[in-house]
């Protein structure tokens, strides 16, 4: 009989009641953001408009380590957390490896990915302050769904931009969100002045993170008691996800492990953040050696193949400017079916500890990224969403890094969410339908030239 244990399962009573800010411990803090009128450093009251201030509040926190988790959000966490973290020993045994491979399970929550953890924080924060209605944006519609999700559960009015791809390819989706009760808009849309421009210059335009930013702040600045939410890429959103990474290092002490490297898909940086920096204190204070992974698409490598510029975080131009490894706001992504990684730049955070090579980062091609979410499908019995096909993807590469060298490193991913909504997506790949799109220098050059307008 086996005594293998495959899934470690912390109780409720273990839910962490303190998000980590791993700001306060980065040795170079992240650049400021600045107002795009006067080029100043933004003060957190700045951010009050759009945002709940105490979100705007933590954006702007790099000295707190520990944020306290109030007992309302985390009486929400209790109906799906603690997620597990599961060991794939099929999929090790398929790859042939001495790799120790775990991957945290962020797929059991009731909208099926990790979203759920800022978005349950994001309404609560908005509904304390008094708010009714709320905004945002989403690309595949995780973000969107778990947003419904937590305004329903907090009793707010939510209004979601979809990008237009997105809207088409993943109809299911936007099913969900109206299900809990959301108002769903396909992005650009001729409902705002920034989505009436774009579909004036461009009127065929399949949409961007940045364009369905741009409709949902300017939604937000012109209803009464309305603020802004979003789902990745500030620095408030990834605090409220390192809950994955606090709970996995439980887990992991648990299987007695403790990981070499920690990968996770990368739009904007929410879940990467989320399952890495718990782990990183312990690098940025105890000089631990790990590696953390960055799997991001290839046809979107802000990370690999942008610049750190000052940039703004949506197409318009509406969000202040902020230091980010950045393909430009404008840059127009490829129809990949991981919509939730197509974003032109990466969060501050993130683009400092990338600077500070405290961190790595590889691009995926979209054909690689199905191959490992199927092989991990046939091995593990989960079918997973294209984006945490990626993280999967940079795994798979450790895990024969390891089959060659024989070293029995210890791999830790993020599995952020499942596929089950995005079969559409799989019946393409199976059908050989997809392809691999990749961006030449010249066009990534080109893109980037626009920047120098912004100064």
């Amino acid at each position: 009989m086996s005594t293998k244990t495959k899934r470690f399962i912390l109780p409720e009573s273990e839910i962490p009641t303190r998000w980590y800010n791993v700001m306060a411990d980065m040795p170079n803090k992240p650049m400021p953001p600045l107002n795009p009128a006067t080029k100043q450093p933004l003060k957190a009251s700045d951010l009050y408009p759009i945002f709940a201030e105490a979100l705007a509040d933590q954006e702007m926190n790099q000295t707190d380590p520990w944020i306290d988790i109030p007992d309302e959000v985390r009486e929400q966490y209790k109906n799906y957390r603690c997620t597990p973290l599961v060991r794939a020993y099929g999929l090790e045994k398929a790859l042939g490896t001495p790799a120790h491979i775990y991957f945290k399970n962020e797929s059991v929550s009731p909208v099926g990915s990790h979203k759920l953890n800022s978005a349950l924080a994001q309404a609560y924060y908005c509904k304390r302050q008094g708010v009714t209605n709320i905004t945002t944006e989403t690309g595949a519609g995780q973000w969107g769904a778990a947003l419904s999700y937590a305004a329903k559960a907090f009793g707010l009015e939510l209004a979601v931009y979809m990008v237009k791809i997105s809207y088409e390819q993943k109809p299911y989706r936007r099913s969900i969100m109206q299900t809990f009760g959301a108002q769903v808009t396909a992005s650009p849309s001729m409902s705002t002045k920034a989505g009436r421009k774009i579909l004036t210059e461009h009127p065929n335009h399949q949409g961007s993170l940045g364009t369905a930013i741009s409709e949902a702040i300017e939604l937000a600045m012109s209803t009464p008691n309305c603020k802004y939410t979003l789902g990745s890429v500030l620095s408030h959103v990834t605090l409220h996800q390192t809950i994955i990474g606090l709970e996995a290092e439980k887990q992991m002490e648990m299987a007695g492990e403790y990981p070499d490297l920690i990968i996770g898909c990368f739009g904007g940086g929410s879940n990467f953040g989320g399952i890495s920096f718990p782990f990183m204190r312990h690098t940025l204070r105890e000089g631990r050696k790990t590696r953390y992974i960055a799997a991001e698409p290839d046809s979107c490598p802000k990370l690999t193949r942008g610049v750190f510029r000052y940039d703004f975080g949506d197409e318009a131009g509406y969000t202040p400017l902020l230091p980010m490894f950045t393909l430009g706001h404008n840059f127009a992504p490829a129809n990949i079916h991981a919509g939730g990684l197509r974003y032109h730049g990466a969060g501050v955070i993130v683009s400092q500890l990338l600077k500070d090579k405290l961190m790595e980062a590889v691009d995926i091609p979209q054909l690689e990224s199905f191959d490992a979410g199927c092989l991990f499908a046939q091995t593990e019995g989960i079918i997973p969403a294209p984006e945490s096909c990626h993280a999967i993807a940079a795994a798979v590469r450790e895990a024969r890094k390891c089959t060659e060298s024989g070293e029995p490193k210890v791999i830790l991913f993020n599995l952020s969410g499942h596929g089950l909504i995005d079969m559409a997506a799989y019946d393409k790949y199976l059908a050989g339908d997809l392809v691999n799109y990749s961006l030449s220098d010249e066009q990534i050059k080109r893109n980037i030239g626009e920047l120098d307008a912004i100064g």
